[in-house]
């Protein structure tokens, strides 16, 4: 996921609030002694004793409110990061706009909300090892005719605004419906409003995976890869996440995350 465009009004409502709609603070194994955890490896935290995380809510199903808390695939990887900085998770409901900019940085240690490595990011924010890879699909209804891209043109397609399945749909000169969730475009698809979707496989395919009228067309190998973004030059920071991403991979636990999440056919 990937919006280039300035921070909009959703910026404004969502990150000036910490989840006033229920900030998840989540208690980490180990506790700790009321010091900047962790700041024996050179890591100062926003707020003593949290691990401060900027998250778009929802994104199912890498977060979402699920009874009152905020779960998903990314929320699990975060509160391992947590975990192992001996701290407390704390999440904060931000645009995408905001952490895709890295404007999201100045109130967050790190920013976790499937967010694709590029170029253009890395020149202002630095990235973790890639956790995940994401390429996109199109998905459409079962009675829409459209088997790939060719047939989606003169359909009515739907994309996330400002990602890369916008961009891609462009290019491939598909005048598409713009959305400004990953929600709103399922809905969409779902009430017969539009005829496809095309954006990242593991949101779309999560989103149709129960829903008999809707199918997976095409699949398109685009590269990308998701990771943990750090303000740029915290070295420290970027060991640290790097360190629990390489004991989540060697102990199973980033794969069994992703079947729980995505299902046994987790990348």
């Amino acid at each position: 996921m990937q919006p280039k465009s300035p921070a909009t009004a959703k910026l404004a409502v969502k990150a000036a609030s910490i989840l006033a709609v229920g900030a998840l603070t989540l208690t980490a194994c180990g506790g700790n002694s009321g010091a900047t955890p962790a700041a024996k490896d050179g890591i100062q935290l926003i707020e003593s004793g949290k691990l401060t995380v900027c998250s778009d809510v929802p994104y199912e199903p890498f977060e979402f409110q699920k009874d009152g808390k905020i779960v998903g695939f990314d929320m699990d990887i975060a509160a391992q990061v947590a975990k192992d900085l001996n701290a407390e998770l704390s999440v904060v409901d931000s645009s995408f706009e905001a952490i895709e900019t890295g404007t999201a940085l100045s109130q967050c240690d790190v920013s976790i909300s499937s967010i694709s490595i590029t170029d253009t990011r890395k020149s202002v924010m630095d990235f973790s090892t890639p956790y995940m890879d994401d390429d996109l699909a199109l998905v459409a209804s079962q009675d829409s005719g459209v088997k790939n891209l060719d047939d989606a043109k003169g359909k009515k397609v739907g994309v996330q605004q400002a990602t890369t399945g916008a961009d891609y749909a462009k290019e491939k000169g598909i005048d598409a419906q713009q959305f400004e969730d990953t929600g709103l475009l399922v809905q969409a698809l779902q009430a017969g409003t539009i005829d496809a979707a095309l954006g990242n496989q593991s949101v779309l395919g999560y989103a149709i995976k129960d829903d008999s009228k809707l199918k997976s067309v095409e699949d398109y190998s685009t590269g990308e890869q998701l990771g943990i973004s750090i303000k740029k030059g915290n070295a420290a920071m970027a060991e640290k996440v790097n360190a629990t991403l390489k004991r989540l991979t060697d102990d199973g636990s980033l794969k069994k995350f992703q079947t729980t999440w995505f299902g046994d056919a987790a990348k």
